[in-house]
């Protein structure tokens, strides 16, 4: 789903409100994760997750086409953990510990 198709969702569901509208919303609720993003804040929707920063250290690494030896910079990574009800809507019927982590 991209974001248009979420707008057009959501102004369906609530023909009350303008295309336009719908569309300012969705655009204010996700600058509003973003903002808070950047500034190094976290941001949790209950339910279905959170949105924080990791810091990934600078690091040597390797250019895949000439095999040299790259320093890559330190850089901050958008990260985002599902929340309970999310995973399990996602996995009926499971009832494992997985804490949705990647790393």
């Amino acid at each position: 789903m991209i974001k248009s198709e979420l707008v057009q969702i959501v102004a369906a569901r609530n023909p009350h409100l303008y295309h336009r509208d719908v569309e300012n919303i969705v655009n204010a609720v996700l600058d509003e994760i973003t903002d808070a993003l950047a500034a190094g804040n976290r941001v949790e929707l209950r339910g279905f997750g959170a949105f924080s920063v990791k810091n990934r250290p600078s690091r040597s690494g390797r250019n895949p086409r000439t095999g040299d030896s790259v320093f890559v910079e330190e850089k901050w990574v958008p990260f985002f953990k599902t929340g309970k009800e999310l995973r399990e809507r996602l996995n009926p019927g499971m009832n494992g510990n997985d804490n949705g982590e990647d790393d």
